[in-house]
């Protein structure tokens, strides 16, 4: 058992703040946290020197490890650039642990994250979720299928306009997703008659169709790239259609349209990257007040990085900048722990500071929007990986 003491904890759930806590954590778990804690005989006791104690980082939409630091074309394999439509991949596949960034990321105190394939493609495959601590992507993962990933936008039509294909417009993109959707739900139909109907004949196995079902199912949700608002609303038009799940990704002109956010198939919305140049025209309107307003509108949000856009131990810069620009500072760090857990479906292990959570969990010598301030100490599922206290 360990006891970590002489903390203030922000535990991004209630009370979100608590002076002179202490945690005590066992087999890789929260057992208890509060300011009157009873530490058994033979804990080990860490002191946390009066610093700022939270939950691990979390960045809900990455590509660490799939286009590795620092390589090249070597150790790109983030989009697989020859089909539009590949819902068969999957990150796990491609996701190289030994990646310099995990350990850099570690450093800065992230300790999940869900990373997978680029925007390069309508549907691109699957995102993970893992853990960065570990040396083998199959003892990382937590879900090795999150979300499917779809893009909308200026990406696909660049990629496939090159290769004179489709798509070379949003109608196209939008044509894509809807007949390979409808494939998958006439796929899942036939399967679910065969089950009760012995005159009927189930399909035969296709690999594309079974990882498009599992959005048909409500299974898993649908990962959307799209920045513009009107991208945005395609995507929810689409979602709307199928009635399927997704997720907002990017969302960079969310706060253009917020009244359109509300809608019950969006299940998550996840902003940026922000520290970045608007390097193409469905940028134009990038600003950190996004997270503020949409927060404002009464929408949560968590905020990402994108890395290796945003290198993935600048996230809580990411979160500092959105405070600076409005946004309530206990919300920003949420935004990137218990936001982020919840836009990842796993909010019941991760993102907070709670008793039989997973313990994920960093300690800063000030608050964490002080950029004069380090990470001092990590754990990760109840083991210390970095001690610098």
């Amino acid at each position: 058992m360990i006891a970590i003491k002489n903390v203030t904890a922000h535990t991004m759930a209630a009370p979100a703040v608590i002076n002179q806590a202490v945690v005590l954590i066992n087999d890789g778990k929260i057992i208890d946290l509060g300011t009157n804690i009873e530490i058994p005989e033979g804990t080990e006791v860490i002191d946390g020197e009066g610093g700022f104690l939270m939950p691990g980082i979390i960045d809900a939409h990455c590509h660490i490890g799939m286009w590795e630091d620092g390589i090249g074309f070597e150790g790109d394999d983030g989009n697989e650039m020859t089909n539009p439509v590949t819902p068969e991949l999957r990150a796990v596949d491609a996701i190289n642990p030994l990646d310099r960034a995990f350990e850099e990321a570690l450093d800065a105190g992230i300790t999940t994250v869900a990373t997978g394939p680029g925007s390069a493609n309508v549907i691109g495959g699957y995102f993970a979720t893992l853990k960065t601590y570990g040396r083998s992507v199959d003892d990382m993962v937590i879900n090795d299928a999150t979300a499917l990933k779809t893009a909308f936008g200026e990406n696909p039509k660049r990629v496939y306009s090159g290769k004179k294909i489709a798509p070379n417009t949003r109608m196209a993109t939008a044509a894509i997703l809807r007949e390979n959707l409808m494939k998958a739900k006439n796929y899942v139909e036939k399967q679910e008659a065969a089950k009760t109907d012995k005159d009927a004949k189930a399909p035969d196995f296709d690999m594309k169709l079974e990882a498009l079902a599992r959005v048909i199912r409500k299974e898993v949700m649908l990962k959307c790239h799209a920045h513009r608002a009107d991208d945005i609303q395609t995507a929810i038009r689409i979602a709307k259609e199928f009635d399927i799940n997704i997720s907002l990704e990017h969302c960079t002109e969310g706060h253009l349209i917020p009244e359109y956010l509300k809608d019950e198939h969006i299940k998550a919305i996840i902003v940026g990257p922000s520290l970045s140049d608007r390097s193409k025209v469905e940028l134009k309107n990038l600003t950190f007040e996004t997270p503020k307003l949409l927060n404002e509108a009464g929408i949560k949000v968590a905020i990402m990085t994108d890395h290796p856009v945003i290198p993935l131990k600048y996230i809580h810069l990411c979160a500092a900048l959105a405070a600076r620009e409005g946004m309530e500072e206990e919300e920003s760090l949420r935004a990137i722990t218990i936001r982020a857990a919840e836009a990842i479906g796993e909010a019941h292990r991760v993102g907070s500071l709670e008793k039989g959570k997973d313990a994920d969990m960093i300690i800063y010598n000030g608050h964490p929007f002080d950029l004069r301030n380090t990470v001092k100490f990590v754990m990760v599922n109840g083991e210390v990986v970095k001690n610098n206290l």
